[in-house]
């Protein structure tokens, strides 16, 4: 074993409760799964080196978002925005109606992370947002992520 090995098994117990379970500190514990998540690493094996159930190990891996199946709640939790500032330059396929009042049309095209394609054409810029709020809060199936 590795000196910064040995550096993370000392550093991941801070403490114990009154009941004997021990608090575990944080950085350690994301070092921990960091170790586990590398090719050919066994969570079994550094979770006995580092004297912790490997179990405890296997529920870290999960609330960092990898491992198995994430305990359910009942709470639905929403979609982060993952909208992207587009600067738009002279040089861009903007351009204004003739004979309306709208500051101009734009033509938008984008992927979004649930495999949708959107390809929107001589859309007013006005209302280019919130077509694409509105899209984004649509919910979609596990089974259509990638």
């Amino acid at each position: 074993m590795t000196d910064d090995f040995e550096d993370l098994k000392r550093r991941l117990v801070v403490g114990h409760k009154s009941d004997g379970r021990s608090v575990y500190y944080e950085a350690a514990k994301s070092e921990l799964v960091a170790l586990c998540r590398e090719p050919g690493a066994s969570v079994s094996r550094l979770a006995r080196e580092c004297d912790v159930n490997a179990n405890q190990v296997s529920r870290w891996l999960r609330e960092h978002g990898f491992g198995g199946r994430a305990r359910k709640t009942n709470s639905v939790v929403p979609a982060p925005a993952a909208f992207v500032a587009v600067a738009v330059d002279s040089s861009s396929p903007v351009k204004a109606r003739s004979g309306e009042n709208t500051i101009g049309v734009m033509h938008v095209q984008a992927r979004l992370p649930n495999g949708v394609a959107i390809d929107l054409r001589d859309v007013e810029l006005s209302i280019v947002g919130e077509v694409i709020q509105a899209l984004g809060r649509l919910r979609c199936s596990d089974s259509t992520k990638n």
